[in-house]
C-alpha cells in the first residue's frame, strides 16, 4: 500500500522518532526517509545529554572520597555526618541530574530518531540503578559506552558496554576471581572466600548477543566466565586505574577455554575479547538483534521479511549498526499505516512534552509519575531491560494513571494554546476525524489537550 506524503511524514516522526514537535512533520514532509537517514551519524554516534558531566571514574573516586570524609566527620562527633545517608544523597542528586538531562534532550532534539536508536541500545545493554555504584554510573555508562558506538560496529559496542565499570558493578563481574588463580590462592590464605561469578558471561550470551535459542550450554557460560576473570575495576589506591576498567592478571583463570565448540588459547584479557569478537559475528546474534529492532520499531510480532533484511545487512557489513539503521528506515515493512506499538510510560511522557513544547526542569516533576506508571527512572526490573510488548503497559490501572497525568499536564502545559492545532502538529495525517472532533468539541481547552494525549493515535506509534 502506497502511503501519501503526509502520512509518510507523520509515520517518520511519530514511529521512528519520539513524537512530533510543532512544525516537525512539515520538516520531514519533502523526504521522510531522507529525514531519518540524515540522522545516522557513524562518526559522532548519538547526542550527549550532559557533555560536561563528571566521568564514571570521577564519580566512583569522588564517592569514595566523600564517604571517607563523612566517616571521619562522624568519628569526630559530627551528628550530621552519616556516611551512608550522605552517599545516598550524593547519588540521588547525580542520578537525578543524569535522568532529567536525558529527558530534556529527548523532549527537545530535532534528531529524535537518533535518540530513539540510542535509547534502544541503552535498554539492550541494561544497567539498572539497583546498587550505589550502578546508580552513580548509569548516566556515564550511557554517555561513555553506549552513545558513542550506536552507529558503529556492534563488536565495539559490546566490548565498550561489557568493560564499563557500571556493567562490571551491576553484574558483579568486578568481584569474579578464577578459582585456581593466584588471587584466589592469596585470598583463601587470608580466610576470604573468592570465586567465579557467571552473571556477566550469562547475560552477554543470553541477552546481548546470541540469545537463548543459540544452543549454548551451562558449560559454555562457565567457560566464558573463566575467560572473563580479571575484568575488573581499579581500586581507590591504584593511581590512574582507580575507578576505571582494569585487567587483573592475578585474578584470571589461565588455560584454554572451549566455548560453543571453539577453543580459545589467547592469554589474559584477550581471551574474553576473542570470544566477544566471535559472538558479535555469530548469525544467532544477527537474528537476535534483528528481531529486537523490528519488535521495538514496528510491531510486537515483527514481519519476518523485515527481520531477514536486518539480519542480512548485519552479517553482510560485519555488524555495522549504521547500515542496519539505514536498512530499517528504508524497508517498506517498517512503514505500515497502522500504528500498533503501544508507548512505554517514558515514551508517552516524552512525546507529550514534545507535543506541548515543554521542558521539565527537575526529576521531581517526572519521577513520581513514571514510578506510578511502572517505569521508575534508571531502574529496569532485570538485565533484560524494560519490556517492549503492549500487554505490559496497557493494563487498566496503568491507563488510568496516564489519564490522571494527562489531565494535570494539560492544565499546566496548554498555556492558552489551541489543542486542535497541537493535535494537528503532533499527529499530522495520523489524526482521525473522530478524535479531531472530540478535541474540538471538548468543554475546555485543557480537556481537549487531555483527549489528544489519551487518544489511541497518540498512545500508539
Amino acid at each position: 500500500m502506497a502511503l501519501s506524503p503526509d502520512l509518510a511524514a507523520a509515520i517518520a516522526v511519530t514511529r521512528f522518532g519520539l513524537g512530533a514537535k510543532p512544525g516537525q512533520i512539515a520538516a520531514a514532509l519533502p523526504d521522510p526517509q531522507g529525514w531519518l537517514t540524515a540522522q545516522i551519524r557513524p562518526e559522532g554516534g548519538a547526542d550527549q545529554p550532559q557533555a560536561s558531566a563528571p566521568s564514571s571514574q570521577q564519580r566512583i573516586l569522588g564517592l569514595r572520597q566523600y564517604q571517607l570524609q563523612r566517616r571521619d566527620a562522624a568519628a569526630a562527633g559530627d551528628p550530621k555526618s552519616d556516611p551512608v545517608k550522605a552517599a545516598f544523597k550524593l547519588i540521588h542528586d547525580e542520578t537525578g541530574a543524569d535522568f532529567i538531562a536525558r529527558v530534556r534532550l529527548a523532549s527537545s532534539t530535532d534528531a529524535d530518531f537518533r535518540e530513539r536508536w540510542a535509547l534502544f541500545w541503552c535498554n539492550h545493554f541494561t544497567v539498572s540503578a539497583t546498587k550505589l555504584q550502578t546508580a552513580l554510573t548509569v548516566g556515564p555508562f550511557e554517555q561513555e559506552a553506549i552513545r558513542p558506538n550506536v552507529f558503529g560496529r556492534f563488536e565495539d559496542l559490546l566490548v565498550a558496554s561489557s568493560s564499563h565499570p557500571a556493567m562490571l558493578f551491576y553484574l558483579d563481574q568486578a568481584q569474579s576471581v578464577g578459582p585456581d588463580s593466584m588471587a584466589a590462592m592469596f585470598m583463601s590464605g587470608g580466610g576470604k572466600k573468592a570465586g567465579l561469578n557467571e552473571n556477566l558471561a550469562r547475560e552477554i550470551l543470553e541477552l546481548h548477543t546470541v540469545g537463548v535459542d543459540a544452543g549454548y550450554t551451562q558449560a559454555d557460560v562457565t567457560e566464558f566466565a573463566r575467560a572473563m576473570t580479571g575484568w575488573s575495576i581499579g581500586g581507590f589506591r591504584e593511581g590512574d586505574n582507580g575507578g576505571r576498567f582494569m585487567f587483573r592478571a592475578s585474578a584470571h583463570e589461565g588455560g584454554v577455554r572451549t566455548i560453543m565448540g571453539k577453543q580459545y588459547a589467547q592469554s589474559g584479557m584477550h581471551q574474553a575479547l576473542a570470544v566477544m569478537k566471535d559472538l558479535a559475528a555469530n548469525p544467532h546474534t544477527a537474528h537476535h538483534i534483528a528481531v529486537k529492532l523490528a519488535r521495538h520499531f514496528v510491531a510486537d510480532d515483527p514481519p519476518p521479511t523485515l527481520v531477514a533484511k536486518l539480519e542480512r545487512t548485519y552479517l553482510g557489513t560485519g555488524g555495522d549498526l549504521g547500515e542496519v539503521a539505514r536498512t530499517l528506515v528504508l524497508a517498506p515493512e517498517a512503514w505500515q499505516p497502522e500504528a500498533v506499538k503501544f508507548k512505554t510510560p517514558y515514551e508517552f511522557m516524552v512525546s507529550s512534552f514534545r507535543a506541548g513544547s515543554v521542558l521539565p526542569q527537575t526529576l521531581e516533576q517526572i519521577g513520581p509519575a513514571l514510578n506510578g506508571m511502572g517505569q521508575k527512572p534508571f531502574n529496569a526490573p532485570s538485565p533484560k531491560g524494560w519490556p517492549e510488548d503492549a500487554d505490559t503497559w496497557c493494563a487498566p490501572d496503568a491507563v488510568i494513571k496516564r489519564m490522571a497525568w494527562s489531565e494535570a499536564y494539560a492544565a499546566k502545559a496548554l498555556d492558552g494554546r489551541d489543542p486542535s492545532q497541537l493535535a494537528t502538529d503532533a499527529l499530522g495525517a495520523r489524526l482521525t476525524p473522530l478524535v479531531g472532533q472530540a478535541i474540538a468539541r471538548a468543554e475546555t481547552r485543557e480537556e481537549g489537550m487531555a483527549i489528544l494525549l489519551m487518544s489511541p493515535e497518540f498512545q500508539r506509534r
